[in-house]
């Protein structure tokens, strides 16, 4: 059999050169993903301000709807329910924070004394000399010999003494930066409120709206009045994790602070429910508070380990067993996908990030889902 001359099999350079040529390929589709991406943080890191209050605004109303739809049953016009709910929810609040005052009051006057009892405390204690303490002494021999050799070196040449003289402490400038940061979070604050109330008053408008964008197809609207569904369940599912992880921290807490015969245990529990939403932050913070109020109460640091042991415990228990659980039932992301979130949003937008990290990792894994070509980040995300 004669081989034809088209039928030639491809060299070996020919092979190497077409790798090449789809290496470069791959990379040139990469590259700009790449940057977009890259264009994408540095937007939501400059427009925080903006951002925060709009995505917070959303999820608060997500977690208000089912309130407000139950009312238009009894045919009251949605603007009026929405400021119903609305400011029903902030007098809750009010309602809620007057005896929390006073009994925060009362642990504020005791901190005076409860330092003056630490420093009492620590004096007592017999000073044993450690690893730093023998490291200190070592820098501080260091450092005089080589103050001995520079005192040699200036008796030979003669220097100018310079005097570094530090500025005073400005109250006013301090005050007034203190005071643009009150300001924008009392902004931010109120954005929140306004978005809120008309996000629940316009109801599914939006909604509506987006499904006749997606195309003048039947398929295209059912498909995106699915996702948006989905969206919506996602938030609701979230938000009652939330509420059982909080509900479930203040309560143990206010239990087992009772027990052990801490005052303020109903404060504490508000207060460990409160911060149980915002992760690893919030039940450090818990654990640190408590136990200082412990010891100002009873003095001793056997009891302060004690309560803020008691308050890990409970804390850990929500964090890695109630809340994961809860979580892997509701939503369909990995629990590597959730710690990672977790840790660029709250290095992104600090607290809040933390909070909304979950909720906007569950938007996106809908999102890739419903959208064929972002169907292999969806994916990624997924268990």
């Amino acid at each position: 059999m004669q081989s034809h001359p088209g039928n030639t099999p491809p060299s070996g350079d020919d092979q190497k050169g077409r790798s090449v040529a789809a290496n470069a390929i791959n990379f040139a589709h990469i590259a700009p993903v790449l940057i977009a991406g890259m264009g994408l943080i540095v937007f939501l890191d400059w427009a925080q301000d903006v951002l925060l209050p709009l995505v917070a605004g959303i999820m608060i109303s997500y977690a208000l709807d089912p309130v407000v739809s139950s009312l238009d049953r009894l045919r009251i016009p949605r603007p009026i329910s929405a400021a119903l709910v609305l400011s029903s929810l902030l007098a809750i609040l009010a309602l809620a924070a007057m005896p929390l005052q006073s009994e925060a009051m009362k642990m504020l006057e005791r901190i005076p004394a409860a330092v003056q009892q630490f420093e009492r405390e620590s004096s007592r204690q017999p000073k044993s000399e450690g690893l730093m303490e023998k490291a200190q002494e070592a820098a501080k021999e260091i450092e005089e010999s080589a103050s001995k050799s520079r005192e040699e070196q200036r008796s030979r040449v003669q220097a100018t003494a310079v005097r570094v003289v530090e500025e005073p402490f400005n109250l006013r400038d301090y005050l007034m930066e203190r005071a643009a940061g009150g300001t924008m979070m009392v902004t931010q604050l109120f954005s929140v409120l306004f978005l809120v109330y008309f996000v629940l008053a316009i109801g599914k408008l939006y909604k509506r709206k987006i499904v006749r964008m997606s195309g003048p197809d039947f398929h295209s609207m059912r498909k995106v009045a699915r996702m948006l569904n989905e969206f919506h369940y996602q938030m609701r599912r979230f938000i009652f994790v939330m509420f059982l992880g909080a509900v479930f921290v203040g309560v143990l807490t206010w239990l087992a602070f009772m027990f052990i015969g801490v005052e303020q245990s109903l404060l504490w529990g508000v207060l460990a429910g409160i911060a149980s939403a915002i992760p690893y932050l919030g039940p450090f913070l818990v654990f640190i508070g408590s136990g200082a109020a412990a010891f100002i109460q009873f003095g001793s640091m056997d009891m302060a380990i004690a309560v803020s042991g008691a308050s890990l415990v409970i804390t850990s228990i929500q964090g890695y067993l109630l809340t994961p659980w809860l979580t892997s039932q509701v939503s369909s992301l990995n629990a590597v996908v959730i710690f990672i979130g977790l840790l660029f949003w709250g290095w992104l937008w600090g607290p809040v990030g933390l909070i909304l990290a979950t909720p906007i990792l569950m938007m996106t894994k809908t999102l890739c889902d419903h959208v064929k070509n972002l169907q292999g980040l969806g994916e990624l995300l997924g268990k």
